[in-house]
Parts: C-alpha cells; sequence; structure tokens
C-alpha cells in the first residue's frame, strides 16, 4: 500500500463518520521520497488502528452486561489515538453516558455526556448534540425536571432559539441568525429541553404551541 493509498483510505473514512481533529505525528502531506512515503504510510496506518479499536470497545461494551460495560468504555476512551477521531470518540462517550444513565450512576453519565455535547457542538453534528442534550437533561431527579417545567419560563433569548429550532434550523443556523457563536445555541437548546418537559429538536414545535396556550389561559386563584 502506497502512502497516497492510505490517505485515500482515512479519507473514505471520513466520509463514513470518522472525523480526523489531529492525524498523528508524521501524517501529513507525503514527503518526496521513499523514507516520506514511510512515515505518512505508517502514521495513516496507526490512525486508522487507533479508530478500529475504539470502535471494537465500543461494540463490545455494547453486547456486554453491565459488569464488564464499564471496564471496556473505559478502555475505549482511553487510547491514546482515540483522539484523532473526535466524533467517533464523542459517539463511545455518549453511548458510555447513556449506560451509566440507565443504572442510575448520573454523576458519572453527566461527564461523559457533557464531552459528547461539547463534541459534537464543536463538530457542528446538530442531531447528535440534541442526543446528548437530551440525555443529559434526563439525568436530572425527576422532581427537579417536573418543577423547572411547571415554574421556569423560557427567556425572550431562549423563545428565539426554540422558535428556531423548531422551524427546523441547525444550530450554525440559528447562530448566524442570532449573533452568536453554536456552542451557545447548544447551552441554551440544553436548558430549554428540560423546561418544555421534552428530550427532541422534533417535539419543540408542540411544546412550544402548549407553552403559548397555557400562558394564554388565564391562571384562577383561591
Amino acid at each position: 500500500m502506497t502512502a497516497s493509498r492510505a490517505s485515500d483510505i482515512v479519507r473514505s473514512m471520513i466520509g463514513h463518520g470518522g472525523t480526523v481533529l489531529a492525524a498523528p505525528r508524521g501524517s501529513g502531506r507525503a514527503v518526496s521520497g521513499t523514507s516520506g512515503e514511510s512515515t505518512d504510510l505508517a502514521a495513516a496506518v496507526r490512525a486508522l488502528e487507533a479508530r478500529k479499536a475504539l470502535l471494537a470497545g465500543a461494540v463490545a461494551a455494547l453486547a456486554a452486561p453491565d459488569s464488564h460495560a464499564a471496564e471496556l468504555c473505559e478502555a475505549a476512551l482511553a487510547d491514546p489515538g482515540a483522539r484523532w477521531w473526535p466524533f467517533d470518540l464523542a459517539r463511545v462517550h455518549l453511548l458510555y453516558g447513556e449506560r451509566l444513565r440507565r443504572s442510575r450512576e448520573l454523576t458519572r453519565s453527566r461527564q461523559h455526556l457533557q464531552a459528547a455535547l461539547a463534541a459534537f457542538e464543536r463538530l457542528g453534528a446538530s442531531a447528535w448534540a440534541d442526543r446528548a442534550a437530551a440525555e443529559l437533561a434526563a439525568t436530572a431527579p425527576t422532581r427537579q425536571r417536573q418543577e423547572v417545567s411547571r415554574e421556569e419560563p423560557l427567556t425572550a433569548q431562549e423563545v428565539q432559539v426554540a422558535e428556531l429550532a423548531a422551524a427546523g434550523l441547525s444550530n450554525r443556523e440559528i447562530a448566524t441568525r442570532l449573533y452568536m457563536s453554536h456552542r451557545t445555541v447548544g447551552c441554551h437548546l440544553y436548558r430549554i429541553f428540560p423546561k418544555l418537559g421534552i428530550r427532541s429538536r422534533a417535539a419543540l414545535r408542540d411544546a412550544l404551541s402548549r407553552r403559548v396556550a397555557a400562558e394564554a389561559t388565564p391562571r384562577v386563584t383561591g
């Protein structure tokens, strides 16, 4: 396999979910000459092996019982090469966070879900960011989520963000409209979901309609 062929493989993997953040040392443009091509090829192979190890660990964790899943996830995340594939790394954080939430290990769950959310926002993966935000919101105690939903209104800016998201705009498109960063948009949505009692972007339109109707209904006081 030549260095150019190795680079083609890396690019094809990027097209299938493997966004590369930082290639390993020596994996940049091939240097003319046998030595440079050999270095480039070795670096590309290391990157591919790192992704294979990360995904293999995630798949094994999915199939494993709870008693072994944590160990497999921790091992996959600890691989130094995992950082070269930030999208895949974020998905493993999300997988692990979801598993921990179902096991009621909420503090540890939030750590991994926050890492996943930050990465997805940084990469502009809005749908994945929404999923991470919804999972993160679900880690709050049930009573707290209900109280927030009933008592805490949306701020004016949250209303703007929610309406644009409900209209189908991505986080980056909302950010451009409202002159803020897409990360700020993600933070707003993270707060909006529990306030509206929802867990996904798809539920925003109906939730906003219900909220408007509820606010228009006069309150009867004793």
